[in-house]
């Protein structure tokens, strides 16, 4: 990498991941990103240019406002870095091609909706729908190489030059994907909703994988389904595990018996699961930047075992 390079596309991350804070504050409450200038949520002061300075003014200000003191959440200092490194990683990854610019754009919005869906359990269509048509356009410039891409061509042969031929074969890859983890994640939701008889999965998630889908192709995007399923899992056993042993003890000291303590924390731990609304948009959005990165490698790996 060109040190120079480098550290100019960590400047322009961290300025885009400032830009981020305010989306994730201000979507959810359908509040223009743009106007008016940002302000303390406390006090109502406008920021001064100074003090809006990516990373170092929340570091010189101590995490505080300048005027009221209020504390400022150390997630702006860390989605600015995170947004920052990120963009690193794509230059590292990707070198200076338009790949570069695609997936800075993915993980840009996936950054905004993992943050905003584990604040808020919303997902925006500003983001969702915006990344959905970007990803569409940015798969006419940079080849997916997907499922489609890789069979068809030997099954198809079109009257076109090489150059419209994998663009064409590209942009299905990213219109199958979107539509592949759309349905997915609506048909889990309506399974779970006929099942069960109350939602399951929110509309903001179907729009995020198809999302996915679109940047990703079909390949990917099945992968970031099933990782995320099973992260999602694994946490939410977790929970149940935690509110469980934390009940027992709590239960132990109104019961004699042990295991009738034990009975009556594991009850209360279900009905604290099933009314808990996890945000799955967290997993699969980070599994997304999981399969982006090493996705290919892990397909590759595992398909030396057939």
């Amino acid at each position: 990498m060109d040190p120079v390079l480098a550290a100019a596309i960590f400047v322009l991350g961290l300025a885009f991941g400032s830009f981020l804070n305010v989306c994730i504050y201000r979507l959810p409450l359908g509040i223009s990103v743009v106007t008016p200038r940002s302000a303390c949520p406390k006090c109502k002061k406008g920021i001064a240019l100074y003090d809006n300075m990516p990373v170092l003014s929340w570091l010189i200000l101590g995490g505080r406002c300048r005027h009221c003191k209020a504390k400022i959440s150390p997630r702006y200092l860390i989605i600015e870095l995170l947004t920052g490194l990120l963009f690193l990683v794509c230059y590292w990854y990707f070198g200076t091609t338009v790949s570069t610019l695609k997936y800075c754009t993915f993980g840009f919005l996936v950054l905004g909706l993992i943050f905003t869906d584990a604040e808020t359990k919303l997902l925006p269509d500003k983001l969702t729908l915006t990344g959905l048509a970007l990803g569409v356009v940015f798969s006419v410039f940079v080849p997916v190489n997907d499922l489609v891409s890789q069979f068809l061509p030997g099954v198809v042969n079109l009257p076109f030059s090489g150059d419209i031929s994998w663009r064409l074969f590209s942009l299905l890859d990213s219109l199958l994907g979107a539509a592949v983890g759309a349905a997915f994640i609506y048909g889990v939701g309506a399974i779970y909703l006929r099942w069960r008889g109350t939602e399951g999965m929110g509309f903001g998630d179907v729009k995020l994988m198809a999302m996915v889908g679109a940047f990703l192709g079909i390949k990917l995007t099945v992968l970031t389904i099933f990782t995320a399923s099973i992260v999602g899992s694994i946490f939410g056993l977790s929970a149940v595990l935690i509110v469980w042993l934390k009940r027992t003890r709590r239960f132990a000291k109104r019961f004699a018996d042990a295991a009738a303590a034990r009975r009556r924390a594991w009850q209360s731990a279900q009905v604290v699961y099933r009314n808990y609304q996890m945000p799955f948009g967290v997993f699969l959005g980070s599994m997304a930047l999981v399969a982006l990165f090493f996705g290919d490698r892990f397909l590759h790996w595992y398909g030396r075992f057939f």
